[in-house]
């Protein structure tokens, strides 16, 4: 994933834009870095976060890092903000996207004799592609369109100019840009509460496709939002911070809905329920509300030197790593019937770690309730990591398994629904092959009310496969 944060002020933005873009730091893991524009023209930093905060990285660039302008941005994979020089002008770039059709895009894009800097993985940056498409236009409103309506995935964007911030969401609404302001300054961001302690206060939020450009006096609309919006459900599952809204909906408030309704259809005997830090936490809270079953922290998330997911390239590395971040409280564990929410389940590999390490530490249950339905397709719209490859999606491996090799979309269907013979199976063969004593999903329905907007407004891909 990733997100940004953009700030245009009347007096030197550096420390809005250190911290707005270090309250983005749950949504990336690998790169992060800022650009400005002041006397001094364009400046540019960029650091490898993959081992320690970005704070720790980026505290010197707060006193060097001078200007009025600036965005920044927190990145699961390409370096970012580039700096770029074009018929345009010189600006900087940041972007949250993902490109599904990046060879074509390059490929065309390179028959007109322009070049790209591969990475060390050999892709091309998403970022600088972004900009190569807007650079094939006359100025950035076209360009920006252009890369909206070319790019087949998703791309939201800041762009620092000279003269102001452009502030672009994707054309289906799949990812949040939100505006702040306060007296000399606007801001433009992914989560809405990054601005709250640097006094800023909610503007508006970008509808889909929006452009808007703001300095630190006013923020201009280049083009209006368009009504067809499909804003990715997870964010308020799993990616977003308890405290950010999307479309007016609070994170918290959202999961204590959902584990209200998880609820509400389950009739299981438990001691006590226990949240999956961190945002099963808030899903636990809600059932436990609902439910009457009190609420308990039978294991500690140790944060103290784990500030970040420090994630190995070995599988079995990484489940040692996320094991050891778990710290038992044996008193409130031994002999107990534990029922255990985590916000989805994805391969399992870590779940079932837990939850070994769980029987291991005395618990006489483990019942286990996700606060989605299963994850039954890779996400076509978002760099969303934790459900990027299909054959890797536990639920997909049960299917092939229950059906001797690989399924239509059309089978796929009776096992996303919850009410048929074969959405059983495939639930009570995830529970054995995971060894929980019983498992039940969220339904999707119930899901989609927790939110509490238009369902038509959100994207369920993953779960159904429906755009």
């Amino acid at each position: 994933m990733g997100g940004f944060f953009g700030v245009a002020s009347k007096e030197n933005c550096n420390f809005d834009l250190f911290f707005g873009t270090d309250y983005h730091s749950h949504l990336g893991t690998r790169r992060a870095g800022m650009a400005v524009y002041g006397e001094n023209g364009f400046q540019k930093s960029i650091h490898n976060i993959e081992n320690s905060p970005f704070r720790t990285k980026f505290d010197k660039e707060l006193d060097s890092l001078n200007g009025n302008y600036g965005i920044g941005c927190i990145s699961d994979y390409e370096a970012q903000p580039i700096l770029v020089r074009s018929h345009h002008g010189t600006y900087a770039i940041t972007t949250v996207s993902k490109i599904n059709n990046s060879k074509e895009l390059v490929d065309e894009i390179v028959a007109n004799r322009t070049h790209f800097f591969e990475m060390a993985n050999g892709e091309i940056n998403a970022t600088e592609l972004i900009a190569a498409l807007i650079n094939q236009k006359d100025n950035f409103i076209e360009g920006i369109r252009y890369a909206q309506e070319r790019v087949d995935g998703s791309v939201s964007m800041l762009i620092l100019t000279e003269k102001g911030i452009y502030a672009a969401r994707d054309k289906r609404g799949r990812t949040p840009v939100v505006l702040g302001k306060k007296e000399g300054a606007n801001c433009a961001c992914f989560e809405s509460f990054s601005y709250l302690n640097l006094g800023y206060q909610d503007h508006r939020e970008l509808g889909p496709g929006e452009i808007v450009v703001f300095d630190e006096n006013q923020v201009k609309t280049l083009v209006a939002p368009g009504k067809d919006m499909k804003i990715c459900t997870f964010l308020w599952v799993y990616y977003g911070y308890p405290s950010a809204k999307y479309e007016g909906v609070n994170v918290e408030e959202m999961r204590y809905k959902c584990g209200q309704l998880l609820a509400r259809r389950d009739n299981v005997e438990a001691d006590v329920v226990a949240g999956v830090p961190d945002s099963g936490t808030a899903h636990a809270v809600g059932y436990a509300n609902e439910s009457g079953i009190p609420f308990s922290r039978p294991f500690i998330k140790y944060t103290p030197t784990w500030p970040r997911s420090f994630m190995p390239t070995i599988q079995k590395q990484r489940n040692l790593i996320a094991h050891m971040k778990l710290i038992p409280v044996h008193e409130l564990i031994r002999d107990k019937k534990l029922l255990l929410i985590d916000d989805s389940i994805v391969r399992g590999t870590q779940l079932r770690e837990t939850t070994e390490f769980l029987y291991e530490s005395g618990a006489k249950e483990v019942h286990i309730r996700p606060a989605c339905p299963p994850l039954l397709f890779g996400c076509k719209y978002l760099n969303f990591s934790r459900s990027s490859s299909e054959m890797e999606l536990i639920a997909r491996r049960v299917i092939e398994e229950l059906e001797g090799g690989p399924v239509s979309d059309e089978v796929l269907q009776k096992y996303a629904d919850p009410d048929t013979s074969e959405y059983e199976k495939m639930v009570d063969g995830i529970c054995k092959k995971l060894n929980f004593t019983s498992l039940r999903y969220h339904r999707l329905d119930d899901m989609l009310e927790s939110v509490g907007i238009d369902p038509d407004q959100l994207c369920t891909y993953c779960w159904n496969g429906k755009e």
